[in-house]
């Protein structure tokens, strides 16, 4: 019995696929075009998300770049920790390190040598270092936490239109030929 019922239904199943039409080819979803096809890889969807300028780096140029920008924090909070013990020669000290120097001005001009205003923006930076070395060495603890402020406010405007962007050798050849040419090392 249990076996008639089985063929039965498969006799029902069987009449009922060859009432229903079978789907049209037509109704199938349309292949998708070559532009659909090539998806950007999540870093190419930020970095076009991300409207800041490009500065064009070598892979080894932006790691060195990411290096400093850590040092230069590391240095600002030695700052603030030297300026709360009212250690104003620990603050001269930490101010220095991230102060203009000859160095600094290769290192910011090669950085910058595919983003025109970038290497001057760098330098205002240090620059405005330099100032929260001064009102240490007078021993200004107000004007230490405004030239700090002025200080960070250049970081923070240059990372608000600033953004990496990584090239390969031949690329940064092409950005960078009419800049002008770095004396030393980097």
């Amino acid at each position: 019995m249990t076996r008639h019922l089985f063929l039965g239904l498969a006799l029902v199943l069987a009449a009922c696929a060859k009432e229903a039409p079978a789907p049209a080819a037509e109704a199938a979803e349309p292949a998708p075009t070559a532009e659909a096809q090539v998806k950007d890889s999540p870093a190419d969807t930020l970095d076009r998300m991300d409207q800041r300028d490009p500065v064009p780096l070598l892979p080894m140029m932006a790691l060195h770049q990411k290096e400093n920008m850590r040092d230069h924090l590391v240095a600002v909070q030695e700052i603030v920790t030297a300026l709360a013990a009212e250690d104003y020669a620990g603050v001269e000290k930490a101010a220095g390190r991230i102060g203009f120097s000859d160095k600094m001005a290769q290192m910011c001009t090669h950085m910058g040598a595919g983003a025109p205003g970038f290497t001057e923006q760098g330098l205002a930076f240090h620059h405005a270092a330099d100032r929260i070395a001064e009102a240490a060495r007078e021993r200004d603890r107000n004007r230490v936490l405004t030239e700090l402020g002025a200080t960070l406010g250049t970081c923070t405007s240059c990372h608000a239109k600033w953004k990496q962007k990584v090239v390969d050798e031949a690329s940064w050849q092409k950005l960078t030929q009419s800049a002008p040419p770095v004396h030393g090392g980097h």
